[in-house]
C-alpha cells in the first residue's frame, strides 16, 4: 500500500475522538486549532468547551470584551493568542461569516498557513495540507530527510512534500491522520515503532536513525529575567495594573511590580521559576501589609481582594496568589 492509504486506513481504526471532529461547524474547528496551538490537548480541550458553552457562536465572542477572553484564557498561557482570537472573531462577524477561501482564512489574525490548512480542510474539504510538528517528524523519518525543519529551506520542502501526498477528496481525514499518527504513533520519543504500519518502507528505521529526525537547527539562546512582585494589602483591598503592549502579557493584569522591595514587606516565596519561549523568568513575591496606601504610579488602581479573580491574570501571578492564600489560612 501506498503511504497515503496506509495512513488514512490507520486512521479509520486509531483516530482519536474528539469533540471538535464532530461537527462541521468552522468556528468550533477554529476555536480549537487556536486553542490547541502550543498546547496539549488534554489541556486544551476543557478551555474549548468552556468557551463553546460560553460563547456557542462567533458572534457572542465577538460581543465580548478583551478583559473576559482573557480571563476565560487564563492559564493556556501564550496569551496573544486570545487577543489574536477575539480580533479574528470580530474579522468574521465583519465578514459576514466565515471566510471559504484558503486565502481568506489567511488574513484572519493570528492564522498562518498550518491552521488555515486544518480549519479549510476540516470545515470546508479545501485540499491543504497541514504541516506541523507532528508532520515534519513523520516524513522526516518516514523519507530519511535530514533538512532542518526550522529553516526555510526545509519547510518548503516539507510543505511540498506532504502536498504532494494529500488526496485532494480526502483533505480533512489525511491532515487528521496525519496529526494522530504523529502524536499516537510516531512519537518524538519512543516511538511505536514494531507495530507501525510503515515500518517496511521506514527509512529511518532502517538506517537506526529514528531518534535523530526530524533534524532543527539550534535557536536563539534563552534569556533570563529577574521580576519582584509586592502584593500590597490595605484594609481589604490590594493594588493592580494592566500590562502594556510590546511586552510579555499584554493586556492581563499583575500586582505591583517594583524594582525595590520596601521596609515591612514579608517574603513569600523567592526565586519561582516560570518558562517562556526563549526566556526564563525567576521571580520573587512580597506581600506588603500597610495602614495606608502607598503612592504609586499612575497606571495602578486599588480593588477589592475578593474582586481580584474577576481580573485575566499570568500563570505567574497565580502562583502568587497560590502562595498568598496558603499562607493566609
Amino acid at each position: 500500500m501506498s503511504f497515503t492509504t496506509t495512513i488514512l486506513q490507520w486512521f479509520r481504526e486509531n483516530g482519536r475522538v474528539l469533540p471538535w471532529r464532530e461537527t462541521r461547524d468552522a468556528y468550533a474547528i477554529w476555536l480549537s486549532e487556536i486553542i490547541l496551538q502550543q498546547t496539549r490537548i488534554e489541556q486544551g480541550r476543557p478551555y474549548w468547551e468552556r468557551f463553546m458553552r460560553r460563547w456557542p457562536t462567533v458572534n457572542e465572542l465577538a460581543a465580548a470584551s478583551e478583559d473576559e477572553v482573557l480571563r476565560e484564557w487564563q492559564g493556556l498561557g501564550y496569551y496573544s493568542r486570545a487577543r489574536n482570537l477575539h480580533t479574528a472573531a470580530r474579522q468574521i462577524v465583519a465578514h459576514g461569516g466565515f471566510p471559504q477561501t484558503l486565502e481568506g482564512i489567511k488574513r484572519l489574525k493570528g492564522v498562518g498557513d498550518y491552521t488555515a490548512a486544518a480549519i479549510g480542510s476540516i470545515a470546508f474539504g479545501l485540499p491543504a495540507a497541514v504541516v506541523d510538528g507532528n508532520v515534519y517528524r513523520l516524513l522526516s523519518r518516514h523519507y530519511g530527510i535530514t533538512t532542518p525543519v526550522n529553516t526555510t529551506e526545509g519547510k518548503k520542502e516539507f510543505a511540498a512534500l506532504a502536498q504532494s501526498l494529500l488526496p485532494a477528496h480526502e483533505a480533512s481525514a489525511f491532515n487528521q491522520a496525519m496529526m494522530d499518527f504523529g502524536a499516537v504513533q510516531c512519537t518524538p520519543h519512543s516511538p511505536q515503532c514494531p507495530q507501525c504500519p510503515l515500518a517496511e518502507s521506514c527509512v529511518a528505521l532502517r538506517e537506526g536513525r529514528v531518534e535523530q529526525l526530524p533534524v532543527k537547527r539550534k535557536t536563539l539562546k534563552v534569556q533570563e529575567r529577574h521580576l519582584t512582585y509586592v502584593y500590597i494589602r490595605c484594609h481589604g483591598e490590594t493594588a493592580i495594573h494592566r500590562r502594556p503592549a510590546g511586552d510579555i502579557w499584554q493586556g492581563l493584569y499583575e500586582p505591583w511590580l517594583s524594582e525595590h522591595v520596601p521596609c515591612g514587606a514579608a517574603l513569600l516565596r523567592q526565586n519561582v521559576k516560570h518558562v517562556l519561549t526563549h526566556r526564563v523568568l525567576y521571580a520573587d513575591f512580597w506581600l506588603w501589609d500597610v495602614q495606608e496606601k502607598p503612592a504609586l504610579p499612575e497606571d495602578y488602581f486599588w480593588i477589592a481582594e475578593t474582586d481580584i479573580e474577576q481580573y485575566g491574570v499570568p500563570r505567574l501571578i497565580e502562583l502568587l496568589l497560590e502562595e498568598l492564600w496558603k499562607q493566609s489560612k
